[in-house]
């Protein structure tokens, strides 16, 4: 009971910080404040101040736009009105900033100072209607506004006569806008990119992360006997559990995006309290699998006699177990599947949500209902014993790499805090457990409980919330991405690769090694002077997550390529490299 206990107990308090824990800047959003990554967004006038004045005949409208905020192009227009008519004005508009955004698609957008001068048909006073709409680069949309102002070119008076309604006692800050949004997909591109999904979770299945939860569960069905019924209900309910948490888990997600969070897919894993409470889950699966502890089957699904109910309840929390850790890894199709899912109203967005888990939980499924594949698993025996510690060991590389991650988000501090956190609970597991040689077992499990719950408490130190220095990489082949240097070779006209990753991203991890710092590539890089930038999301980054929306993507990796042709658009790399993908893009085969 107490290992079972510890485990649910560890996930909770990580989840719990990863959604809790406060931004010391951060507003009012009740979405963004959940997650500590909010900040203040600005008023929509503090945002974009405008001004209007009246020079020979015509108006000069100007905004002053602040530094991460951004106007769209298409969405500026102006009009006379005359009584209850209204007259729309033709101005030439100097040509923008090329911008992919995820629902307008490729379009255009301001940033700076923008001036524009509005021809007026007549001396007399006039009424002037100024139409416009823009974002903050961290996410949020504001709905479009309109300003009225009255002009009188005679005498150069300019007055605004009418500012935009607000409902009584509205919030100072605007609520997020679904503007611009995209139409509802007909149900051909929907069902497309549901299948998209399902192939993703299905292939999810294979990595590293998703591999040994789920051996581990076939080796219960394995072991288990009884008709072929009870083993399909076992099938259905671990499915439950898998499409019921990825629900879950978008749903929190389309939630605080609606609210201004700038989030994306994978954005718990962002939080290095719930990457030390996975770690905590890994090191002690493996240690229940070297035989260290026993965990029972209502966890494992090792296949010992346990309730029917508690084989059950085991079979649903491994579908559980399964997606979180698989929410790091990325399979092909689904970068497009999920990002296109951001664009849509929330029940489509559902949708191919819980067609990514029907995918990732087919074959289970599958296995469970068919007697002929039933038939070719393996029948118990002591092989199975080896084969249960044998599984330890991946998990205990994952605890590692887990490890790895935090220390690259908190620092060694905080990577030596929680690998000191595994070993206190090694030693309170192992007290709970050799109380039961002892007649009286009480006082050495309350301290085995004691040492175990020391190992929870740092979950919420001080040194999971720091951040560790720029890492000292003289030799590196990238810089560090930003908007304004992305900005600066774009105006230059140099070539650009761009990289969004993160340490808890295992194909990120994969391609960089494997495409990303091939001598091949680097050296067409540097022939070519491609400057490469690179973007970290191991935490959370709100510039980083904007440009990932822009491209239609929930969350990493994202490739990017700029050609050197002045206001060339971006173009998308699929989401798994290899050194001839990226030579072909970049022309150098």
């Amino acid at each position: 009971m107490m290992p079972r206990l510890l485990l649910i107990c560890a996930l909770l308090w990580g989840t719990n910080v990863a959604v809790a824990q406060p931004d010391p800047l951060a507003g009012t959003s009740p979405g963004t404040a959940m997650l500590g990554t909010a900040r203040e967004f600005l008023r929509v006038d503090e945002a974009y101040p405008l001004t209007v004045e009246l020079h020979e005949g015509q108006a000069l409208v100007r905004w002053d736009i602040t530094p991460g905020y951004y106007l769209y192009r298409e969405r500026i227009g102006f009009r006379l009105l005359t009584g209850s008519a209204a007259e729309p004005i033709a101005v030439a508009l100097p040509a923008g900033e090329a911008h992919e955004d995820p629902n307008l698609g490729a379009t255009e957008v301001y940033r700076g100072a923008l001036a524009v001068t509005v021809p007026l048909p007549r001396p007399g006073p006039l009424r002037l209607e100024v139409k416009s709409q823009g974002c903050a680069d961290a996410g949020l949309c504001y709905p479009p506004r309109t300003r009225l102002f009255a002009l009188d070119p005679a005498t150069g008076s300019v007055t605004e006569t009418a500012a935009e309604q607000r409902p009584a006692g509205a919030a100072t800050n605007p609520a997020p806008a679904a503007v611009p949004t995209a139409a509802p997909a007909d149900i051909a591109r929907l069902a497309w990119m549901a299948l998209l999904a399902a192939l993703g979770g299905m292939i999810l299945n294979l990595m590293p992360c998703v591999f040994p939860v789920l051996s581990l569960k076939v080796l219960g069905i394995a072991a288990k006997g009884g008709d072929g019924h009870g083993k399909a209900l076992h099938g259905l309910v671990y499915a439950a559990g898998v499409v019921l948490s990825f629900v879950a888990v978008a749903g929190l997600l389309l939630a605080l995006r609606g609210a201004g969070a700038a989030i994306g897919w994978g954005f718990h894993l962002q939080s290095p309290a719930f990457v030390a409470a996975l770690a905590y889950l890994f090191a002690v699966m493996g240690l229940g699998l070297s035989g260290m502890i026993d965990l029972g089957s209502g966890i494992m699904g090792s296949g010992e006699s346990l309730a029917r109910q508690g084989g059950y309840r085991g079979s649903f929390f491994t579908g559980v177990l399964a997606t979180v850790v698989a929410s790091p890894c990325s399979a092909p199709f689904m970068g497009t599947a999920l990002g296109f899912a951001m664009t849509q109203p929330p029940v489509y967005a559902l949708a191919i949500f819980a067609a990514l888990g029907l995918g990732m939980a087919a074959p289970f499924v599958l296995l469970t209902m068919s007697p002929a594949l039933l038939n070719r698993l393996p029948r118990p025996g002591p092989w199975m014993d080896g084969f249960k510690q044998f599984l330890a060991f991946p998990l205990y590389a994952a605890a590692v790499w887990l490890l790895w991650v935090v220390g690259n988000q908190t620092g060694v501090n905080g990577m030596a805090a929680v690998t000191g956190g595994c070993v206190l609970i090694a030693l309170g597991l192992w007290c709970w457990e050799h109380a039961k040689l002892h007649r009286r077992p009480l006082p050495l499990r309350l301290l085995g409980a004691a040492i175990c719950a020391s190992a929870l408490l740092v979950l919420r130190s001080p040194l999971l919330d720091e951040r560790p220095a720029g890492r000292a990489e003289a030799s590196r082949a990238w810089e560090d991405y930003s908007p304004a240097r992305l900005e600066e070779l774009r105006a230059a006209a140099t070539p650009v690769f761009v990289n969004v990753t993160a340490d808890w991203c295992i194909t990120c991890l994969a391609n960089e090694r494997i495409a990303l710092s091939s001598a091949a590539v680097l050296a067409a890089f540097r022939d070519r002077g491609i400057v490469y930038l690179k973007g970290d999301w191991t935490n959370s980054d709100p510039e980083l997550t904007a440009l990932l929306q822009a491209h239609g993507r929930s969350g990493v990796p994202l490739y990017l390529y700029y050609p050197a042709a002045a206001g060339a658009a971006a173009i998308l790399l699929p989401q798994l490299l290899t050194p001839s993908i990226v030579l072909e893009t970049i022309g150098a085969r």
